[in-house]
């Protein structure tokens, strides 16, 4: 229970990722503030972890509107006095188009639906971060580790959300909050599994040849599952990490190694 009591507020509660960080926080015995844009699916989580004899507060959420960001600040502090830990899973995803050729307005929207909703969004909560002497954890990607053909405006935001991560640690450092990122390979969730076997008909082939032809140049011959990037966003969020901040954790089973 190495979150017990704690008060974990996580955007971003989507299917696979999002949904087992808050409850895979519950069970560690956190109290949870879910937001997200889908009411159902918040709903949905927020069931699960009332199962666990923990609270939920759903707050339906759209991290680039200024006051949504506001509203679930203002509400996570009313329901539950404090907050311990703040974790983005929110993504706006960006154009996959090379740099050469993409629209630069939708570059520009990318950045500020990603990297300044994510500052606002942490802006609000230092107070009372400040009083918890608590984390903030950004879900990063394996795609800062890499330069791959079409990702380069992807590449921009989550580049631009590490680097506002690190500087976030030296400045938040003195008044006791850490923040880290944690940066995932590809995660075995419902998602990638769709894109899978998308692929798979594409070719002709059976879904378990495309993973195993992904899998065959990792470390562990294996992907990532969503619990598994939980877990080690859960241990940045909590007192496990005391002593850890300005890093970025990479999560990938050993496709990628980072020195």
């Amino acid at each position: 229970m190495y979150l017990q009591d704690k008060v974990l507020v996580v955007s971003g509660v989507g299917p696979d990722l999002g949904r087992q960080i808050a409850v895979r926080g519950a069970a560690a015995g956190a109290d949870v503030v879910l937001a997200a844009r889908t009411v159902s699916r918040l709903e949905e989580v927020a069931a699960e972890i009332k199962e666990l004899g923990r609270r939920a507060l759903v707050v339906p959420t759209d991290m680039t509107i200024e006051t949504d960001a506001q509203r679930l600040a203002d509400a996570a502090v009313a329901e539950f006095g404090k907050v311990d830990a703040l974790v983005h899973n929110a993504l706006v995803m960006p154009p996959i188009r090379a740099l050469a050729r993409v629209d630069l307005d939708a570059v520009q929207a990318g950045f500020n639906d990603n990297v300044i909703s994510a500052l606002r969004m942490t802006r609000l909560f230092i107070p009372a971060l400040e009083q918890t002497k608590g984390a903030v954890v950004v879900v990063n990607s394996m795609v800062i580790r890499f330069s791959q053909l079409g990702m380069g405006p992807y590449k921009i935001v989550k580049s631009g959300l590490l680097a506002m991560a690190s500087s976030l640690a030296t400045e938040l450092g003195p008044n006791g909050i850490r923040v880290n990122s944690v940066a995932p390979g590809h995660i075995w969730g419902e998602s990638l599994k769709w894109y899978f076997g998308y692929l798979a008909h594409k070719r002709g082939v059976d879904p378990e040849e495309i993973y195993q032809e992904t899998a065959k140049n990792i470390d562990l011959g294996r992907l990532p599952e969503p619990d598994e990037v939980a877990d080690a966003v859960l241990f940045l969020a909590s007192p496990l990490s005391r002593a850890i901040t300005g890093q970025c954790l990479d999560v990938n089973c050993g496709e990628y190694h980072h020195h």
